[in-house]
């Protein structure tokens, strides 16, 4: 059988980085090929048929690997068994695709590049690609490939997926919330976005200002601070929060463990950024939260608006305002917000599924083999 080698962060867990989490999905889910995974030496986990390769020491906390382990990646891919195919998963950047290119033509491998997260505006997108097809999550980056140059005919688009996911009872909402800190009498509004990138921070902040006081709306921040400049901004956005008199209104639970779970608790899962750059396309939290049958609420114009496709998720003008006025209206309304979120679970269900992109993947290899 063909093998498949997916390049990508150490498949171990815990699972809170997007482009390791499509990585493990599909490996979880091909049914043709076989899968090979990198992870790392001492990670005990079993992902249905796949094959595991070492190459990383014992993860450190955070997100980035060492400079070492970047280095036994490339040696796995210089000096290691060939495989069929190779499947990259990661955001261009220069360095990384000389790297990648360079392998591919030593070793003499068909390649597959998944762009997880669209790269730089001011870099030069055409010559950061490398592999013989690249796919990318949303129709907007695929669009801005074509725009600067690329042929059609390298591209393809693949949805992300999420795992089906059992929607909350009132009463499990209710525990979350407890279990939380958060006040379950209150309608519980969750922004699971960056801190430092595409100003929803913020925005979101400045939405819950627009409130009228008697809603009662409380406000979850589940940020992971991925950076030092992250953790500076949050601190910044407590004291903008603080001037506006909301603290109280506020809870920063940080990288929760408990995100799925808080996600199914929420009335509104929102995301006003105008720029996800460093996040996927299309954040899986957004897709958990459509497969929780929770209301997704996002911007117009940007990547995750595509979501808004038959039902999925609704869209404001970016204005503070505009993200208020919605948040009062699914709050104010719980007949339509339950509407949104089923319809929102059916599309994730049919659009997101990890069988559907791993047979998408499949008949990729195949028509490159």
């Amino acid at each position: 059988m063909v093998q498949v080698l997916l390049v990508s962060k150490p498949l171990v867990p815990p699972w809170n980085d997007s482009s390791k989490n499509l990585a493990r999905d599909l490996a979880r889910s091909m049914t043709d090929h076989t899968p090979v995974v990198l992870t790392t030496r001492e990670a005990d986990i079993q992902l249905g048929r796949a094959r595991l390769e070492r190459p990383y020491s014992a993860v450190r906390k955070g997100l980035q690997t060492s400079m070492l382990d970047h280095a036994r990646v490339v040696r796995c891919l210089a000096f290691g068994s060939r495989r069929d195919l190779w499947h990259f998963f990661f955001a261009p950047n220069p360095r990384t695709s000389r790297v990648a290119r360079l392998l591919r033509s030593v070793r003499r491998v068909s390649t597959v590049h998944t762009v997880c997260s669209a790269p730089r505006r001011d870099l030069d997108w055409k010559r950061l690609l490398f592999a013989d097809i690249t796919v990318t999550v949303s129709r907007a980056t695929q669009e801005r490939f074509i725009e600067v140059g690329v042929p059609a005919e390298r591209l393809r688009r693949v949805a992300p997926c999420v795992p089906d996911l059992l929607p909350l009872s009132a009463l499990d909402r209710d525990r979350v919330c407890r279990f939380l800190g958060l006040d379950p009498e209150r309608p519980l509004v969750v922004y699971p976005g960056d801190l430092e990138f595409g100003n929803g921070a913020r925005r979101i902040i400045e939405a819950l200002g627009h409130l009228p006081a008697g809603l009662g709306v409380q406000l979850a921040m589940a940020c992971r601070a991925k950076t030092d400049r992250a953790r500076h901004e949050q601190q910044a956005l407590r004291l903008f929060g603080e001037k506006m008199k909301l603290a109280p209104a506020i809870a920063w639970l940080g990288d929760t463990p408990a995100i799925l779970r808080l996600l199914g608790a929420a009335d509104v899962v929102a995301l006003p950024a105008e720029d996800y750059y460093a996040k996927m396309d299309l954040p899986l939290a957004l897709l958990e939260a459509m497969s929780l049958a929770r209301p997704v609420l996002v911007l117009q114009g940007t990547p995750a608006a595509e979501l808004t496709s038959h039902g999925g998720a609704v869209a404001t003008e970016h204005s503070a305002g505009a993200v208020a006025a919605m948040i009062q209206t699914l709050v104010e309304d719980p007949e339509y917000a339950e509407k949104l979120g089923r319809r929102a679970r059916e599309v994730a269900l049919r659009d997101y599924a990890p069988k559907a992109m791993a047979e998408r993947y499949e008949q990729l290899y195949d028509s490159l083999l």
